[in-house]
């Protein structure tokens, strides 16, 4: 949205109490009069600054750490799926990007009473009369009045966190999803780690309040790590297979992880087909050999790991770089594509041709 920038403070609380080591929440709210900015068409005035729409989430909170994450994946968890009920708790786990390599670290994160503060249409309530009183009917002036995204009548929000000490950056962090707390970890050393974050995630678990002082840096040995020729990004599980991984480099080399006996894995030779950095890697929903994957020199692949000398099929799927894909859950045949360029494709695998994607948007310029 774009609103008028706010003056000075003028008696209206800003912040509040302090929060829990290592985690901030976003306290400000857009002002009263606010209208739909529309990139590439409305030009945005020196008087007006760019703000959310409160009302497009049903829940809403900001949370950070000592050092910038590039990655970051939720943990699946056995609390029941889907939820609706407020409030919410998540797990996940994120890689720090630190000024030193020896200050990062893996944090294995519990975010707990996540609620909807002034965010979305809040579930109906009765009153003791037995009559419904539906909090989410508040005027608009008084949602808009509040100073922080927050409830009153809700405890604040809590991140639980145990650190787990890397000597290097982290590019990339993924779960497993079979074995929530097996964890493939990306270094910017050219190593990918894979650890075993069980114990970190039932201590999290089990924890009703938050610490009071600042965790040290735990030591997990990794279960086992593959140095490659040059450090990546590119790292998936396989849906179908527990314990199968795919990782890719930026020398072009793309390996597959066979689980073995005894928590290890045999790692293959290179699969060969992409001549640029192997951007992402995407396992097929529905079939437990083929994974799909994207490069810097533009294209798609589509490999059988029964196959390592050639893609199944290639294609050219932009003009330049392309950083990202997706393959659909629900719908095995349509992978989408993200490009440099800010470009989005929609691919049909049945058709899988140049220049035959079935949609683009360019939205993201």
């Amino acid at each position: 949205m774009r609103n008028p920038k706010r003056g000075k403070d003028k008696g209206k609380k800003q912040g509040g109490a302090a929060e829990p080591a290592l985690m901030s929440l976003d306290q400000a709210g857009p002002s009263t009069v606010s209208a739909v900015w529309r990139p590439g068409i409305d030009p945005v005035g020196e008087d007006e600054e760019l703000d959310y729409d409160p009302t497009a989430y049903d829940c809403l909170h900001k949370f950070s750490l000592e050092w910038p994450c590039l990655s970051f994946d939720i943990v699946r968890d056995d609390l029941g799926a889907p939820r609706s009920s407020f409030p919410h708790t998540v797990f996940m786990v994120a890689g720090t990007q630190a000024a030193s390599a020896r200050q990062n670290y893996l944090a294995v994160l519990k975010l707990a009473e996540l609620g909807q503060g002034r965010h979305g249409k809040k579930a109906e309530k009765r009153n003791d009369d037995g009559e419904s009183s539906d909090e989410g009917e508040s005027s608009e002036d008084d949602s808009m009045d509040e100073s922080d995204g927050e409830d009153s009548r809700e405890p604040p929000a809590q991140m639980h966190h145990r650190l787990v000490g890397q000597s290097c950056a982290i590019n990339r962090v993924r779960c497993c999803h079979q074995q929530p707390g097996l964890v493939a970890m990306w270094g910017d050393n050219g190593s990918v780690r894979l650890l075993d974050l069980s114990e970190q995630l039932q201590q999290l678990a089990a924890e009703a309040e938050v610490a009071s002082r600042a965790a040290s840096k735990l030591q997990v040995q990794p279960l086992q790590a593959h140095t490659h020729a040059m450090e990546g990004f590119a790292v998936d599980w396989s849906p179908l297979k527990a314990g199968r991984l795919a990782t890719g480099d930026c020398k072009r080399h793309i390996h597959v992880w066979e689980p073995l006996e005894g928590c290890k894995w045999q790692v293959s030779p290179v699969y060969n087909g992409h001549s640029g950095s192997v951007e992402d890697i995407q396992w097929s929903p529905s079939e437990e050999t083929v994974f799909a994957s994207c490069s810097t020199d533009k294209t798609v692949c589509v490999f059988d790991t029964r196959e390592r000398s050639k893609p199944m099929l290639q294609v050219l799927a932009a003009g330049c770089d392309v950083n990202v894909i997706s393959w659909n859950r629900l719908v095995a045949y349509m992978l989408a594509s993200g490009a440099d360029d800010g470009g989005l494709r929609v691919w049909d695998l049945r058709s899988f041709k140049e220049g035959g994607f079935v949609s683009q948007f360019n939205f993201h310029k």
